[in-house]
């Protein structure tokens, strides 16, 4: 078996070794699986590539594909693209399909599904686990179709080391400007020019993709939670195809979504509004969410849940009307942001709402201003996966003022009744009560007094309205009041009887404060809701009726107290202005115009006015003129004979606006260059064309006629008069060496009339002539034939064709060769069978074809793989079809589940007997010991301090391995991440710090084997620049440059100094030193009448420091600079891991200049080239690329010269801790 590239392919090679050239067959393109309306063309494609060029059939799991009238094997070779079309598709036709390309060196085998939906129901065929499933949506009934695809995630692409992920720059293509600083802080990106710059290249990329699919894109709405337990993100988009494919992807993986609000992930459109939502919300929802258009990202946005939960919850709340309420909470963690609702609609800051957060991101507070009655309900807070609701509660206050002519004796009984009370010119009227002190003359003797108080009333424009109050006595007349003023009757109607008290206001245009005897008194307000008149409504209810790029504009005049909110919608959804759409807003009126407007512009249009005292809406209708859409398929034949052709077809999807009025049909004779108009027809979709001859074929164009224009044409397919269609291919029923027994189905095209009978052909293999089998005047009338006519071994082929009183119709396929002779006896057991690979979820196996024993078993023609879990007690077949091939590959198994396999071998004459594996089998790859995959990783590696260090180690192993990690021998510390994957494990440190420098090992085991690798880690940032430059003459001729030690020096054991010299002549620096890890230099070759500066930097793994200058230096006069050696910087002990490299420097002294050895346990180390010795200006140093156990000893460094002797040593300790721990 060999794997493809193509996720799904199944390759077989027939040959251990292919030739250079070569190939065996593959799929570099497969076919995709479909779910199309019954009656459309169905067509799957595929591209092959193989060498020779493979040959490729096509079948499927339940039935044939050899009618033709129902199959069209092709090939485009401009393409090369191998296709199985199936016109007018039928629900029969719904299966699992298999593509085959077979040559010389191999086979590949592809399989993919087909579902067909029959009105309105949805048929699907079980899935198969290798291939994608796909489910055609139309979203929402706007003529946009989507696929939701269901498919397994291949795996992605590992990112190297060094690169940005994928993922910053998919979320920064979809967010705003604000947010660029915080994704780049999110990803540790810093160079903000070139993360701009690389941006608008990846804008411009996207850009030129999106464009070949959509039209628009706006509005773009991040995921936030909505209300508990629900995610929502939306955008605005317009496709430039319906049917594009919408495919929901969460981290990189396609997820199924539908229409339904109650499945997991769901999708709704309003308009070209598209919102998805995420249900029933949990930890494993948080991700990257990707909107993509036929494969073309279109919208990103991460969803992130916090871990966050409420300390202190919102409490009920009650508030008195007209005043404000407020919720607050307390969080456990600093979150910028919660979502507030009020009974289940999201609440946004604005001038009904005051949203708030303390500085310390935990305290939440909604205000709700100015509480009204409706404002009443639960309000809820949202903070990640936690909520918490409670009540507003609204208290109803009626409130009345006293008049100022209020005599002061009221105010003293008030206080009198109450006394704890503090009154003030505001007095509830829930105060005023029938109480009763008992101690002052206003209790004791009330006189007259109020049986019957005034209420508040509210009343509209227009309408009449009456208060009434009533006194304790008959003989008391009453002053009425309106906002202090005494009411006359020539404003308003006043009316006395007894004791009750009216006043009248008819076609009330005014409110105010009214008062009666000075005692009670009553706010009267005047509601002035949204009022239109009635001729204007029913003007405006008529539908407008323009045509194609036509403006459209609707106006209504209305009447009522501002502030008034004005909306228009069409079809329910609000529209906003913009380039197609002004609005028009006054105190009087409002206009709506729409520009150039299309088809799908027409619909409801609705206006809405809306102010404090109602709401009303207006209602009209938009209808834009247009052609129709063309006519629509499948045609349905109702006859087909040698008179006539009668068919009918469905009328167009739109009509345009206006009803069909004909049809204009033309007639083409196949064969025929020329189209004969037949003219219009009335406006039914069905035809009886009665001017056909006999045995021809034809071809129809319809075109839809209705009063505005004529729609495009709409072509049938071929119809033919009289003859009947071909039967189905033929199937084998019995063989003899004598007799052959065939039978077959009737034609699904009778040719318009009765079949009467059948002719039988055959043919010889290697023949081209087909010879009629029943004699010519004696049609067989039955569905099944006994052909005697045959020789014993020969091998036949046989073809059908129906007759009805036209004549005889089209032959059907040829069935498959059958040989005349008698059946055939079951073969034996296969040979051999044995397991040849296997993985967690498939198994490989191979056998030998069973032995031929005349007469008591017969060759095998295929072979069933028969597969049963130990727990149940049936067997299944892995295969429908007999394979071919003596190996196979059984897929879709269960991790770690054992299986019993058999293989059973087939012929004509039937099943074999089994031949079982002699034990079960576990689904899991032979054992492999672990083993590092990637030769390049690296073992060294420097990170900048607060950066992150991330070391990704691929290996391979089976079983599962354990893996550890160590840092310098020990476990890592909690700040280290360790992410294990299969084949893969990655070790982050977040922000590195100097103190996670060290060496990191990575071991893998199971129970096989072990493998460690480690690599070293070395944090640390810019050097600060070593301390003040002293120079020093000791020796004429030479220079003594001294400098204190950089800060950094303690705590980078990787820090050295890097020396510059500048003279009076030359003017320009150079190095003079590098590598010194000691604080002082000595630089020869000082010429006298010269001056000098030096410059100290500090260097390390990242680069070197700011520079220390020394003051100018003129020498003096030459001196002896002779002398013995001796050694300024001795050796160093050093302790190294194996296979590590090592470096050893020593500084000496001396004129002149000595001979330096290296010896290492007393053997002279010069010669030996597995060495680097070099001496450069006194410094000695050697290099040791790879230590091993060898290496280990002691080191010496002997200098001499004319004047003396020197020497000086030190150890080199090999770690040999690792192996002790693991």
């Amino acid at each position: 078996m060999k794997r493809s590239k193509v996720p799904g392919v199944m390759i077989t090679q027939f040959v251990k070794e292919i030739p250079a050239g070569k190939s065996h067959p593959d799929f570099s393109r497969k076919p995709i699986a479909l779910t199309i309306q019954e009656g459309k063309l169905a067509v799957f494609k595929a591209i092959i590539t193989g060498s020779p060029t493979p040959t490729v059939t096509w079948a499927r799991n339940n039935g044939d594909v050899s009618d033709p009238e129902r199959y069209v094997v092709s090939y485009d070779p401009v393409l090369g693209e191998h296709q199985l079309q199936m016109p007018n598709v039928g629900v029969d036709q719904a299966d699992t399909y298999k593509c085959y390309a077979n040559n010389e060196y191999g086979r590949a085998i592809v399989t993919v599904t087909l579902n067909v939906i029959e009105g309105h129901r949805f048929k699907k065929e079980p899935e198969d686990p290798l291939h994608v499933s796909s489910l055609t949506l139309d979203v929402l009934g706007r003529g946009v179709h989507g696929v939701l695809c269901f498919c397994r995630a291949e795996q992605k692409e590992k990112r190297k080391d060094g690169e940005v992920d994928e993922k910053f720059w998919e979320l920064l293509l979809s967010a705003d400007k604000k947010d660029y600083e915080r994704i780049c802080a999110e990803y540790g990106v810093t160079d903000f020019r070139w993360m701009l710059k690389k941006l608008n290249e990846k804008k411009r990329e996207i850009e030129e993709q999106q464009s070949q699919y959509i039209e628009h894109l706006s509005n773009l709405r991040h995921i936030e939670i909505k209300m508990p337990g629900c995610a929502e993100f939306e955008f605005e988009m317009d496709l430039k195809d319906p049917n594009a494919k919408i495919f929901l992807l969460k981290d990189g993986v396609m997820v199924p979504f539908t229409t339904d609000s109650d499945e997991k992930h769901s999708l709704r459109q309003v308009g070209r509004k598209f919102i998805f939502s995420v249900h029933g919300l949990n930890a494993e929802d948080a991700g990257l969410y990707q909107v993509d258009i036929e494969g073309v990202n279109v919208f990103s946005t991460d969803f992130k849940i916090p871990a966050v939960d409420f300390l202190v919850k919102i409490q009920e709340v009650k508030a008195v009307e007209r005043e404000d309420a407020a919720f607050e909470c307390v969080l456990s963690a600093p979150l910028p942001k919660i979502s507030w609702l009020g009974k289940n609609v999201a609440l946004e800051q604005g001038e009904k709402y005051d949203i708030s957060v303390s500085e310390d991101m935990l305290i939440h507070r909604l205000v709700v201003k100015d509480c009204m009655q409706v404002d009443k309900g639960i309000y809820a807070a949202v903070a990640g996966m936690k909520s918490c609701n409670a009540w507003l509660i609204v208290e109803g206050k009626i409130k009345f003022r006293h008049h100022p002519h209020l005599v002061d004796q009221l105010i003293n009984m008030l206080k009198c009744i109450l006394p704890m009370h503090n009154f003030s010119d505001d007095i509830s009227l829930s105060l005023i009560q029938p109480l009763n002190c008992g101690q002052c003359t206003y209790c004791s003797d009330p006189g007259v007094h109020f049986t019957s108080g005034l209420s508040d009333v509210h009343a509209i424009i227009g309408q009449s309205a009456e208060m009434v109050c009533k006194l304790s006595s008959e003989k008391c007349d009453g002053i009425w009041y309106k906002d202090g003023k005494e009411v006359t009757t020539d404003e308003l109607k006043l009316v006395k009887d007894g004791a009750v008290h009216k006043l009248t206001v008819s076609n009330f245009a005014f409110s105010g404060k009214y008062e009666t005897l000075k005692v009670y008194s009553l706010v009267y307000s005047v509601s002035d809701p949204p009022r239109m008149n009635q001729d204007d409504l029913a003007k405006f209810s008529e539908p407008v009726i323009i045509k194609v790029g036509q403006n459209a504009a609707f106006k209504m005049d209305f009447v009522g107290r501002e502030p008034m909110k004005v909306q228009w919608y069409n079809e329910g959804e609000e529209m906003l202005e913009d380039n197609h759409i002004r609005i028009e807003k006054s105190d009087s009126h409002s206009r709506l115009l729409l520009v150039k407007c299309q088809r799908k512009d027409s619909g409801e249009i609705k206006l809405k006015l809306k102010n404090e005292f109602g709401t009303i809406e207006a209602l009209s209708r938009l209808i834009v003129l247009d052609k129709p859409t063309n006519p629509m398929g499948p045609v349905e034949v109702l006859e087909a004979s040698a008179s006539c052709v009668e068919f009918k077809w469905r009328p167009p999807k739109d009509d345009g606006g206006s009803p069909i009025k004909n049809y204009y049909i033309e007639r083409n004779q196949i064969g025929r260059n020329t189209w004969t108009k037949i003219g219009n027809i009335p406006g039914e979709p069905h035809y009886k064309d009665t001017n056909v001859d006999h045995g021809r074929r034809y071809c129809y164009r319809i075109r839809a006629v209705t009063a505005e224009s004529t729609s495009d044409v709409f072509e049938t397919n071929d119809i033919q008069a009289a003859y009947p269609g071909p039967p189905s291919t033929p199937k084998v029923v019995s063989t003899f060496k004598n007799c052959i027994t065939l039978a077959w189905s009737p034609p699904t095209n009778t040719g318009g009339t009765n079949i009467v009978g059948y002719n039988m052909e055959k043919r010889k293999r290697g023949s081209n002539i087909w010879g009629q089998v029943n004699p010519p005047d004696e049609p067989i009338k039955g569905k099944q034939y006994d052909v005697k006519d045959v020789i014993e071994g020969m091998e036949y082929e046989f073809r059908v064709s129906a007759i009805n009183f036209s004549g005889a119709g089209e032959p059907s396929t040829p069935s498959e060769f059958v040989i005349a002779r008698d059946p055939k006896k079951p073969p034996a057991k296969v040979i051999d069978l044995k397991v040849t690979d296997s993985t967690y979820t498939s198994l490989s196996l191979s056998w030998i074809k069973p032995k031929e024993e005349e007469g008591v078993q017969d060759e095998a023609k295929g072979y069933f793989v028969e597969l049963r879990p130990a727990e149940n007690t049936e067997w299944g077949r892995c295969n429908s079809n007999p394979l071919i091939a003596t190996s196979h590959t059984i897929l879709g198994l269960k991790s770690m589940a054992m299986y019993w396999v058999r293989v059973v071998a087939t012929n004509e004459g039937g099943d074999g007997e089994p031949r079982d594996l002699d034990n079960y089998i576990i689904a899991m790859p032979p054992p492999v010991r672990p083993n590092f995959t990637n030769r390049k990783m690296k073992s060294f590696m420097v990170v900048r301090a607060e950066n992150s260090a991330r070391v990704n180690i691929n290996f391979e192993a089976s079983p599962m391995p354990t893996i550890i990690w160590l840092k310098d021998g020990m476990p890592v510390s909690k700040r280290v991440t360790v992410s294990n994957t299969d084949g893969m494990s990655q070790l982050l440190i977040p922000s590195a710090e100097r103190s996670d420098s060290g060496i990191y090992t990575i071991i893998v085991k199971n129970i096989v084997g072990q493998e460690t690798f480690s690599v070293e880690i070395r944090v640390t940032d810019d050097p600060k620049p070593p301390g003040p430059v002293e120079l020093e003459e000791n020796v004429p001729g030479t220079l003594t440059v001294s400098w204190e030690p950089s800060p950094d020096e303690k705590r980078d054991n990787h820090l050295h100094y890097m020396v510059m010299k500048r003279d009076s002549i030359k003017r320009t620096w150079h190095t003079v030193a590098d590598r010194l890890f000691n604080n002082n230099f000595t630089a020869v070759n000082i010429m006298p009448g010269r001056e000098y500066n030096f410059r100290v930097y500090a260097k390390n793994d990242i680069g070197l420091s700011e520079p220390s200058d020394s003051l100018t230096w003129a020498p003096s006069k030459p001196c002896n600079f002779d002398s013995a050696p001796i050694f300024t910087v001795p050796l160093k002990t050093h302790t190294t891991p194996e296979k590590y490299e090592c470096y050893m420097s020593c500084a000496v002294r001396s004129n002149p200049i000595p001979h330096v050895t290296w010896y290492r346990n007393n053997v002279s180390l010069n010669t030996d080239t597995n060495y680097y010795i070099t001496n450069t200006c006194g410094v000695c140093s050697m290099l040791i690329l790879r230590v091993s156990a060898k290496d280990n000893g002691e080191y010496k460094v002997v200098a001499e010269n004319s004047l003396g002797r020197a020497e000086c040593s030190a150890q080199l300790t090999i770690l040999g801790m690792l192996s002790e721990y693991v």
